[in-house]
């Protein structure tokens, strides 16, 4: 059973800054189980060979997604997929919503069984003018706790970017070359099934991941947008299939460019004493998300 309970400010509306910070502070609490399907569904979609997910089986890195899922109903969705703003996150105006990026302190493991509490607070609230417009960022922090413990497993920070919705003449920022002296890659071409997968796995409504009419008539990109999420899990699939052993400290990854279905995408690593340097490339070699995980020792 998923439960959620929600406290602190109440409902505003417009861009007011003032109004907005009132959102700081709000606080959303969800449980959830760990059940054995979704990473068994997960693994399949990133190819792995067939393995049993028993009670206590541990959970790799990231695969926390699968759960606390925001099960918003059809008649809360706003045009983009994605549940109307007022709830728990502030009620900006600006339509276009990416993942900007996310950082992680692992404390400890999550298994499969788990009876876990997630508690999201809302840290911060900005408002910025970028080059294609008005912009707004959010971070909450996510705390996951595991079998009624007292301190949370993993502590996430995810921050979101709102955006004005696109005209005609906007371009991306430049582009930034990918690093070189990768000492491991891996190379593959995200389909419409992987991403229909991932969105069924994360019941992401994101219309801009599955819905090829919507993202390039609406919001003028060239073909479906791959998750963010997605390519940070597959940095870490990576990590986890040339490194089985390690176990993580921390994990942060920035989206810089979108990247689309149906071209090549690279995913490549280096060790760097204690930390390991991940990145993600496009077919033309641009830079698309850029990460670093720290090992214990």
């Amino acid at each position: 059973m998923l439960v959620i309970i929600l406290s602190g400010a109440r409902h505003t509306r417009g861009m007011d800054e003032q109004e907005l910070q009132r959102w700081i502070g709000r606080r959303e609490t969800r449980r959830d189980v760990f059940g054995a399907t979704p990473p068994a569904a997960l693994a399949a979609t990133l190819d792995h060979p067939p393995r049993e997910w028993r009670a206590g089986a541990p959970l790799p890195p990231l695969w926390h997604w699968l759960y606390f899922l925001p099960l918003h109903r059809a008649s809360e969705l706003g045009p983009d997929g994605h549940a109307k703003l007022g709830g728990f996150l502030p009620p900006l105006s600006l339509p276009r919503r990416m993942w900007a990026g996310s950082r992680f302190e692992f404390a400890g493991i999550l298994s499969v069984g788990d009876a876990a509490e997630r508690v999201s607070t809302i840290e911060n609230v900005a408002l910025k003018h970028g080059r294609s417009g008005p912009l707004a960022f959010v971070t909450v922090r996510h705390e996951v706790f595991a079998n009624g413990a007292a301190a949370p497993a993993l502590c996430e920070w995810h921050d979101i970017v709102y955006r004005a919705a696109r005209r005609p003449g906007d371009t991306e920022p430049p582009p930034q070359a990918a690093p070189e002296g990768a000492e491991w890659s891996r190379e593959l071409v995200p389909d419409d099934v992987l991403l229909f997968r991932y969105s069924a796995l994360t019941f992401n409504g994101h219309r801009i991941h599955y819905d090829r009419r919507y993202v390039t008539e609406v919001e003028g990109y060239p073909g479906l947008v791959v998750h963010g999420p997605l390519i940070a899990t597959l940095l870490l699939d990576l990590l986890g299939r040339e490194m089985p052993l390690a176990q993580l400290a921390s994990f942060c990854f920035k989206a810089l460019r979108p990247t689309f279905d149906g071209r090549n995408v690279q995913v490549s690593g280096r060790r760097e004493g204690d930390t390991v340097r991940l990145w993600a490339q496009d077919q033309d070699g641009w830079l698309t998300m850029d990460a670093s995980a720290t090992l214990k020792a």
